[in-house]
């Protein structure tokens, strides 16, 4: 909201319903309002007025804008008074979220329409001016528009280069209305000529990232923001989400992902084809954290130093996963280039099916749509617990259809104990002993040893002995208690799920990991738990495989009340994948693209980004289509092995730990009728 001086009553006002607020400061120079000044009769000018609404805005938490106007009479030690009175008030409350510097453009009809214009030189200095004032923190911007003496486009790379790092706002449906005799440039025009200056343009918000939180947003604003935000911040450029139907959306996706294929250097994630506002940098200074810095650390280094079995420090790998552009694509290509030097051309999978035998759950995980409570009786579905014996019929009908593996999770159910775990389980391997039970999450496992007065290893002990194959490394979410005491804050901490892992792997138990993310999530917290998976898979080598879960939004609790992403963008879920590869060679040395997640076409574009594995065919799945996907009730080997054969690479039915799935299931699983 730009609307002139505002008292404070105005500014709570707006507050309830913008991003963000703004007022051009223009000059501090008062002689502008004597008689033949540009300001005469104008009170609203006065810096002093102007200066009160600026520091208005600050007492109230709001992100603000402000700016020079220069070529109009004043002086250039003025347009430095002026930042310093800008940046005092910037000192005291911190909500001056950027910088305007504009150049005055003389308009037809006005009592200036024959003043001179300031020469672009003015326009260099003062913006450098601004830079040195201001630091690296503070966003700069000039419109682009209005640029003096435009002749080839080598203006814009001279602004670009005396300090600026955003264009402001581009509208490709409405003219400048200020300014409406300069029209603006056309984004793809705007962006070669950033990328000709060795930068690239992003879209972002009207709000900066570092003031997407409560204390500077109302609530009711803040969803908004959060609806359409990414990772770092800026604006998700798309209108895919995790879990979305195969229509437009995931047609969307995939021709993104086939450019991974296409060798282009073009910035095909979050890209610039929204009116969204245009920011350039690509460093750390304007993420949602001020406190880790980026200057210095070029990816193709980091690269390098992953290249040369040299682990990577956490700043390390979250500057990777603000890789965009150019750095986006030499990220997928270095774990592509590995993934093809451990994997070969090989992609498996597994015949599976999904028995979650209990919906029924007294914990409050707020990313969690599929369990059912006292709380959550208005989410989709009834709350179930499947007998005994149903258990044991879709054991047996899996393995009638081919299946290898039946992996088995569940709500924690209140009135279950260790005991009700081994009776599960018994059941399977009676009806079907021949299938492998991947089974039991490490919150199901230390829930089931508390009931039973036990330790963690001698549960486990139990149940392997019982004839359990292996854990799947689900209620990871993120492994950074950061995270979990807003998205799971009864769950089991990071410290508890690593031991219950570590354990397992002692007693010579496989388990998945994975990791859940795209919802309150920062790419600083996704660093911390691959470091956090590397550093256990190095003491204990029982990791089979990573798969990362994209979050689906659409009805888990935490994106409903507000409170989350719409899931991860495009480039994050390709970044996770890929930096995934790379962070945790040579410890774990499968990674599985989620098909359940990202749809069958995402997946199979995975391929080419450091995945290896496309996970299983599962016959049901119930978790994720509670959340609101539309995939996720089966995929079959013929499917299966047809996406794979289009990428070119060749399709791998294996078992759960990756043997070789026997000949005559093999043959059941492409001879199986669908379920009914």
């Amino acid at each position: 909201m730009n609307v002139g001086v505002m008292s404070r009553e105005d500014v709570i006002l707006l507050r309830r319903v913008s991003v963000s607020q703004g007022l051009m400061l223009e000059s501090i120079s008062e002689k502008l309002l004597e008689p033949g000044g540009p300001h005469y009769r104008c009170p609203d000018k006065h810096p002093s007025a102007r200066l009160s609404s600026i520091a208005a805005a600050g007492e109230e938490k709001v992100p603000f804008t402000s700016g020079l106007l220069i070529g109009i009479g004043e002086t250039r030690e003025e347009r430095l008074q002026a930042l310093l009175a800008l940046r005092n008030l910037h000192k005291q409350y911190g909500h001056i979220q950027e910088l305007i510097i504009q150049n005055f453009r003389a308009k037809k009809g006005t009592a200036m329409a024959k003043a001179a214009e300031p020469p672009l030189v003015e326009l260099e200095w003062t913006i450098a001016m601004a830079r040195l004032v201001f630091g690296t923190s503070m966003s700069i911007q000039a419109p682009p528009n209005l640029t003096p003496t435009m002749t080839d486009g080598k203006e814009w790379k001279r602004l670009i280069d005396a300090g600026i790092n955003d264009w402001g706002g581009i509208s490709p449906v409405t003219k400048d209305w200020v300014n409406p005799e300069a029209p603006w440039p056309h984004v793809n025009l705007l962006a070669a000529a950033t990328a000709d200056a060795g930068r690239l343009m992003v879209p972002r918000l009207a709000v900066y990232p570092f003031y997407i939180n409560d204390l500077w947003l109302d609530p009711t604003v803040l969803r908004r923001v959060l609806a359409h935000e990414n990772s770092l911040g800026y604006a998700r450029a798309e209108e895919w989400s995790p879990g979305l139907a195969q229509d437009a959306h995931s047609s969307f996706l995939e021709d993104k992902l086939s450019n991974l294929n296409g060798g282009s250097t073009g910035n095909h994630f979050d890209s610039v084809t929204n009116p969204a506002k245009i920011s350039v940098g690509t460093d750390g200074t304007m993420h949602p954290t001020r406190a880790i810095g980026f200057q210095g650390m070029d990816v193709k280094r980091i690269l390098k130093k992953i290249e040369e079995a040299v682990e990577p420090s956490e700043v390390e790998v979250t500057r990777l996963f603000r890789a965009m552009g150019p750095e986006f694509h030499d990220v997928v290509k270095a774990a592509d280039e590995l993934r093809a030097r451990v994997n070969g051309e090989k992609v498996s999978y597994v015949v599976n099916r999904n028995i979650n035998y209990t919906n029924v759950c007294g914990y409050k995980c707020q990313f969690c749509a599929f369990s059912k409570g006292k709380l959550s009786e208005n989410l989709r579905g009834k709350p179930y617990s499947l007998s005994l014996d149903e258990v044991s019929r879709r054991a047996v009908e899996a393995w009638e259809r081919g299946a290898t593996e039946v992996c088995m999770q569940g709500g924690i159910h209140p009135e279950f104990t260790g005991e009700t775990y081994m009776e599960i389980l018994k059941a399977v391997k009676t009806a079907a002993p021949e299938l492998h039970v991947h089974a039991f999450s490490p919150l199901e496992v230390f829930q089931g040893a508390f009931t039973l007065g036990v330790s963690v290893e001698e549960f486990l002990v139990e149940l392997k002995n019982a004839g359990l194959g292996s854990l799947p490394g689900t209620a990871a979410e993120v492994l950074d208690d950061e995270v979990r005491r807003l998205l799971c804050p009864d769950k089991i901490s990071t410290d508890q799920w690593l031991e219950v892992m570590e354990t397992a792997h002692r007693i010579g138990l496989r388990t998945t990991s994975t990791i859940m993310f795209g919802h309150l999530d920062r790419s600083q917290h996704w660093a911390r738990h691959l470091l956090r998976l590397r550093n256990l898979a190095r003491n204990t080598g029982g990791f089979s495989e990573f798969v990362p879960l994209p979050f689906v939004h659409m009805q888990a609790p935490i994106y409903l009340k507000g409170r989350a992403r719409k899931g991860p963008t495009s480039r994050e879920c390709v970044l996770m994948h890929s930096i995934a590869r790379l962070v945790l060679h040579p410890f774990i040395t499968n990674v599985q693209a989620s098909w359940v997640k990202m749809g069958p076409g995402g997946a199979q574009a995975l391929l080419a980004a450091g995945c290896n594995d496309m996970g299983g065919s599962l016959m049901n799945e119930s978790i994720t289509r509670a959340a609101g996907a539309s995939h996720g009730e089966e995929l079959s080997p013929k499917e299966m092995e047809t996406l794979i054969l289009s990428t070119g690479k060749v399709p791998y039915q294996r078992t759960t730990l990756y043997g070789d799935a026997p000949a005559q299931q093999r043959i059941r699983a492409f001879s199986a009728r669908p379920l009914t």
